[in-house]
């Protein structure tokens, strides 16, 4: 009768026991998931599973790398043609000399050429020089390039260029930005922090940094990180390259705690980064009267290579498995490797009820049935 009563208690969560018993049998592990102990060999190959930090996609910051003064497809030029006496494209400013056969060198005229588009092969039309392939130059090379071929036909030419509409030499800024546009390049070398800022900054200047996300897409890489990360560490704060994509999201990270915790709630991360101890604790960690230290429990989507690499089967399609982390936490070096061990946005923790929780509910249901009768019976006497 008593074990009949005390299986018969409601209960906020399985035990140790019932975790791993249902982990063995497929009918209720229908997802597949696996249990694995957190250990130092886990810890390691989760942080050199972590996703690439924006330094990492900076091959090269030295200013001869880049200097974002190179014409490429898509630019619109201006070209000014300055030309003394006969002039092939504006009319004839030289005056007839005393002897009235031959015309002396008049006032210098500028002519301004329509915008020249520069098109998907590089190359542009320029009057009387014809077509000349520009990709890659800088606006002085440019002019070079049209003034040897006008050196024959015109007298005396100076040619001038600068980039009207800089289309190679822009970064793509969209999501939480306030003004989301293409953002163009100068030599003074922008970074991804002051790409922000010209875009108008976050959407909503009253939520906190740490909820932003910055994402990076760079040669098809694509790496993000908290914009407070980037903030706080100059490292990450990297030389933008033309063609790169900036989106800024804001997603606010939290995590879940359920079972025989200090209080069963959904909370925000508040910081770039959490550990696991800090999660735990943030929550009042497990209470002494029902919760079974041993066996505090983590269920997270992970990454298929990690699974893989764990021994742990996975579909070959999938890209995440599910799995639950245990930490003993009576064990002391428990509590280094959770303060190792990292939290990400979606996670669960769950502190297992003790197995005896349910013969202390029970007794204390007797208890409270009996005290009642006990008092009674007192007060008779």
């Amino acid at each position: 009768m008593l074990l009949a009563g005390c299986n018969s208690l409601p209960d906020s969560g399985p035990t140790e026991y019932q975790v791993k018993k249902d982990q063995r049998d497929p009918k209720k592990n229908s997802v597949g998931y696996g249990i694995v102990q957190i250990s130092p060999d886990l810890i390691t190959l989760l942080q050199s599973e972590a996703p690439p930090l924006f330094s990492s996609l900076s091959t090269d910051e030295t200013p001869t790398y880049n200097n974002n003064d190179r014409v490429g497809p898509g630019d619109i030029l201006q070209v000014s043609i300055y030309e003394v006496g006969s002039a092939l494209f504006s009319p004839n400013t030289g005056s007839m000399g005393s002897t009235g056969t031959s015309p002396m060198p008049g006032t210098s005229t500028a002519s301004h050429l329509p915008l020249l588009s520069v098109d998907g092969s590089g190359n542009i039309e320029v009057p009387f020089a014809g077509q000349i392939h520009v990709a890659d130059m800088t606006t002085n090379q440019v002019a070079d390039a049209i003034l040897t071929r006008l050196k024959q036909k015109s007298q005396a030419p100076q040619v001038l260029v600068r980039i009207a509409t800089d289309i190679a030499n822009s970064v793509m800024v969209y999501g939480g930005v306030r003004h989301p546009s293409r953002v163009m390049l100068t030599p003074n070398r922008e970074r991804i922090l002051d790409i922000i800022a010209l875009a108008g900054g976050e959407e909503q200047q009253t939520h906190a940094d740490e909820d932003y996300v910055v994402r990076l897409t760079r040669h098809n890489r694509i790496a993000e990180l908290p914009l407070k990360t980037i903030e706080n560490e100059p490292a990450q704060n990297i030389v933008m390259q033309p063609g790169d994509r900036v989106q800024l999201t804001f997603q606010p990270r939290s995590f879940t705690v359920f079972g025989a915790s200090g209080h069963v709630t959904q909370m925000q991360f508040t910081t770039p980064t959490l550990t696991m101890a800090e999660a735990v604790s943030r929550v009042g960690g497990p209470i002494d009267s029902r919760a079974d230290p041993n066996a505090v429990y983590l269920f997270r989507f992970e990454n298929a290579d990690v699974m893989r690499r764990l021994g742990m089967p996975v579909d070959n399609n999938a890209s995440t498995a599910p799995v639950i982390y245990q930490l003993d936490m009576i064990n002391p070096s428990s509590y280094f490797l959770a303060q190792e061990f990292m939290m990400r946005d979606g996670d669960i923790i769950y502190i297992a009820n003790a197995a005896s929780n349910k013969f202390y509910k029970f007794f204390g249901l007797i208890t409270t049935i009996i005290s009642p009768g006990t008092s009674m019976g007192g007060m008779a006497k």
